[in-house]
């Protein structure tokens, strides 16, 4: 049975781990039927209601109905991914002279903090606000040494609902010791509805940014940016996702698509500004996504293959759903011309990002 905790606010049980630890799941309900659910396991959001240009509401987020296929089938679909977003070369890293390890998990790399990172905790509740804008705040304490990483890192990340259709996803951390800090949000989104069953190639995307960061194998970065001017990686003025993704660009066949940061700034913003625009012209629906982030991995679900089951018994499938995940740029601790990952105690770590919907 739910429990109402708010007039805007419901919790309710999404079922346990196979250890036997019990997931919550925390509904915020926005106005005209906007709605985020948001788990306790990963600070995942689980499901996104946003309406269509009828009113008619759709879920346009991947994700799992069951808390152990979050585990068990790892695709970071909605997660808080951590200590570090992104990869770190060869797992390794070098910090006032010292060198640490995380343990590989994607190939030869480190990806999104390892193999237990942020997206497989319980995550603790820590607020729940009613009213006009609802909020959840969740928080994680993580340890010094975990996944290879120095200091303990005291994180939380706070969902807040306003009007009919603006969610902030805001990350706060400090820590008791010099460490590396890149926390992001790592939602698939298919703004045609995940129910639907369609693809986001015919996604009108646009990116406010000049230059991305071309990858070797494995998708570590090779080195300083490029312009994206003359190639596929253009997104200055809308183009669909799929309109070029089969391009015979060396990039996009190392990739199997987009998979890549686009360099927004070369450190972090005071406030957050347009970073992208994404609309779906079958069902109207726009998304705007505004960081104070300096980079932007945009990833068009390539590595989707059918074999993870989601919502409504789906099998997500190559670009089923897109990601663009804010955050500093990937393997920055290996390369000090690259934005600053570094926190140091007496410090805040601030990310917030602003998702808004509309209709067009």
């Amino acid at each position: 049975m739910n429990h109402r905790v708010c007039a805007r606010i419901l919790r309710e049980p999404f079922g346990s781990l196979p250890d036997g630890t019990e997931i919550q799941r925390f509904r915020l309900l926005g106005e005209g039927g906007f709605e985020v659910a948001v788990l306790d396991l990963g600070a995942i959001v689980q499901a996104l209601h946003v309406p269509d240009r009828d009113g008619r509401l759709a879920d346009i987020v991947l994700g799992h109905e069951a808390p152990g296929a979050y585990i068990s089938e790892p695709r970071f679909f909605g997660a808080a991914v951590g200590r570090y977003a992104n990869r770190i070369a060869d797992g390794r890293f070098a910090l006032d002279g010292m060198e640490y390890r995380v343990p590989a998990n994607d190939g030869d790399h480190a990806l999104h903090g390892g193999p237990q990172g942020f997206d497989r905790r319980v995550w603790k509740l820590a607020e729940l606000c009613e009213g006009q804008a609802p909020s959840l705040r969740l928080t994680l304490v993580s340890p010094d040494g975990d996944q290879g990483f120095p200091g303990t890192l005291a994180a939380s990340v706070t969902y807040t609902l306003s009007g009919a259709g603006e969610l902030t996803i805001a990350f706060e951390a400090t820590t008791d010791a010099p460490t590396l800090v890149n926390l992001t949000h790592h939602g698939y989104f298919n703004l045609g509805g995940v129910e639907a069953g369609g693809d986001v190639l015919d996604h009108r995307l646009t990116i406010h940014a000049d230059d991305y960061l071309p990858v070797g194998d494995g998708a570590v970065p090779l080195g300083r940016p490029e312009s994206v001017d003359g190639t596929p990686f253009d997104f200055c003025t809308p183009h669909p996702i799929g309109a070029r993704i089969r391009d015979a660009h060396p990039q996009l066949h190392r990739g199997r698509g987009y998979d890549h940061n686009y360099c927004l700034d070369d450190r972090p913003a005071p406030t957050p500004r347009l970073a992208a625009r994404v609309e779906h012209p079958g069902s109207g629906r726009v998304m705007e996504l505004l960081t104070d982030q300096p980079g932007l991995q945009f990833y068009s679900g390539n590595f989707l293959d059918g074999t993870a089951a989601g919502k409504q018994d789906r099998l997500y499938r190559q670009s089923d759903g897109f990601c663009l995940e804010p955050q500093i740029w990937p393997d920055a601790p290996n390369r000090a011309d690259y934005p600053s990952a570094r926190l140091d105690p007496g410090e805040t770590y601030r990310h917030v990002s602003v998702y808004r919907f509309s209709v067009a």
